[in-house]
C-alpha cells in the first residue's frame, strides 16, 4: 500500500497552531502506516452487471509474466521477493504498472503460482506473506482503475485425469476459498481466473487437444471453481469469473466438448499465439503481412470459431495471452499486432499481451516493458497495438 508522506513546510515558527498541525499530520501518518494491505478494498461497492457488459469495457491488456508465477526450488527461498525475481524479472513496483496504464492498457493480468506457498492438505493454507504480496501487486492495478485478472498459473496438482480429479477438486476448492475470502471485498474490476492452461502435461496429448477424459475433467474443475466463488460471500456472487478450455485452446474439438456453467458472469479464457509458426514456434517464420491471406487466415479462423461457439450465444471471451516473439522482425510484429487487435475488436474480444520480460537469447522473447528502466523496449509495438483499437 502506498503511503503519503508528511513533509513540513515553511519557517521554524514554534507557535501553537503549527505544533497542532504537525502533531495531527504525524498522527495521521502513523495511523496510515499501521494499515496492512489485508485491510484494503475490504468493502468496495460492486456493480450488478453481466460478464458481457464488463468485457465491453475492457480494451487491451498486459500480462505481468514470469513474475509472481515464477517458481524457486532453492531450499533457502522463503521471502516473496525470492520467488518473484527467480526467473530474472525485478520486484514489481507501482511505477511499472503506472507506465502500463499510461500507455493505454486498461487490463492487467497477474499470473500467480501458489503451489510453493501452500501448507499441507486438506486445508492447503496459503502463506500469509505471499498472499499479502499478491494483494499488493493486484492493488497496483486496481488503484489505477484497471481491470485485474488474478489466476492460479503453473500449478502441477490439477492434472485433468479421473484418477486425480477428486484430489484436484479438493485442492482447487481450498485454494480458491482463501483467495475469494481475501479479495471478496473488491469491486467488479477484479476478475478471478480459475486455472491457466490445464492440460495433460508431459504427455503426447499435452498440446494436441487432450482426450475426452481430460476435457471432461476440466469442465468439472471449472464448475467447482465457479461454485466455490459463488458460495464464498462478500462481492463474489456478482464477480465476473474466467474459465479456460483444455490448455486454453481454440481447437474445434476442444470447443465442441467445452461446457460453460449456467452463469451470466462467466468469461471464456482462450490463449491464441496465432499463427503459431510466426508467433510462437521455436524456428518459425519472421515474416508476416496483413496483405497475405495465408498469414491472416489462422487469426480469422480463431475469431470465427469463438463467434460461433460463444459470442453468438452472449458468452464473452477474453484472449488472456497472445503476442509474437522477437525474431528481429519489428515491422512484421507491428503489422501482426495491429491486425490481431483490430480483428479481435470486431468481435468484442479484449486481448492481453504476454510480456515475460525476456529480450535476449534464443528463447520466447515476448518482452515489451523494460521494467528496471520503466520504458518500452519497442514503442512501435505499443503504438501498433493501440492502432488496432481505433
Amino acid at each position: 500500500m502506498a503511503l503519503s508522506l508528511f513533509t513540513a513546510c515553511g519557517t521554524e515558527n514554534d507557535n501553537a497552531a503549527t505544533d497542532s498541525t504537525d502533531t495531527q499530520a504525524q498522527t495521521t501518518q502513523a495511523a496510515e502506516e499501521t494499515v496492512s494491505v489485508k485491510d484494503t478494498h475490504t468493502n468496495d461497492e460492486i456493480r450488478d452487471i453481466t460478464a458481457a457488459e464488463l468485457v465491453s469495457e475492457m480494451k487491451i491488456g498486459w500480462n505481468l509474466g514470469n513474475t509472481l508465477d515464477a517458481t524457486n526450488n532453492s531450499s533457502s527461498a522463503t521471502e516473496p521477493s525470492q520467488f518473484e525475481t527467480a526467473w530474472g524479472n525485478p520486484v514489481t513496483s507501482k511505477a511499472m504498472i503506472d507506465v502500463v496504464k499510461d500507455a493505454g492498457f486498461n487490463v492487467l493480468r497477474v499470473p500467480v503460482t501458489w503451489e510453493q506457498h501452500l501448507g499441507e492438505g486438506p486445508d492447503y493454507t496459503i502463506d500469509e506473506a505471499w498472499l499479502d504480496r499478491v494483494q499488493e501487486v493486484v492493488n497496483y492495478g486496481i488503484d489505477n482503475d484497471m481491470f485485474v485478472i488474478l489466476n492460479i498459473h503453473h500449478e502441477e496438482w490439477h492434472m485433468p485425469t479421473y484418477d486425480n480429479l477428486d484430489a484436484a477438486t479438493k485442492e482447487l476448492t481450498a485454494v480458491w476459498t482463501q483467495i475469494a475470502d481475501r479479495f471478496g471485498g473488491y469491486d467488479e474490476h477484479l476478475i478471478f481466473e480459475g486455472m491457466n492452461e490445464p492440460r495433460l502435461k508431459g504427455t503426447p496429448l499435452e498440446w494436441n487437444g487432450g482426450d475426452e477424459e481430460a476435457r471432461d475433467c476440466i469442465n468439472q474443475l471449472n464448475a467447482a471453481f465457479v461454485s466455490t466463488i459463488r458460495a464464498s460471500g462478500k462481492n463474489n456472487d456478482k464477480r465476473s469469473l474466467m474459465i479456460p478450455t483444455y490448455a486454453a485452446s481454440s481447437d474445434q474439438k476442444v470447443l465442441d466438448d467445452f461446457v460453460v456453467p449456467e452463469d451470466d458472469r462467466v468469461i471464456v479464457s482462450i490463449h491464441a499465439y496465432t499463427p503459431y509458426n510466426f508467433a510462437l514456434a521455436d524456428k518459425g517464420a519472421a515474416e508476416w503481412s496483413a496483405d497475405n491471406s495465408s498469414d491472416t487466415n489462422d487469426i480469422d479462423l480463431v475469431f470465427a470459431r469463438l463467434k460461433d461457439k460463444f459470442l453468438d450465444k452472449g458468452i464473452p471471451v477474453v484472449i488472456g495471452e497472445f503476442g509474437s516473439r522477437d525474431r528481429f522482425n519489428l515491422e512484421a510484429r507491428c503489422a501482426h499486432a495491429t491486425y490481431y487487435v483490430s480483428k479481435a475488436k470486431e468481435y468484442g474480444v479484449p486481448c492481453v499481451w504476454w510480456d515475460n520480460g525476456a529480450f535476449v537469447g534464443n528463447g520466447e522473447n515476448f518482452g515489451l516493458l523494460v521494467r528496471n528502466e520503466l520504458r518500452w523496449h519497442d514503442r512501435e509495438i505499443i503504438d501498433a497495438l493501440m492502432k488496432g483499437l481505433e
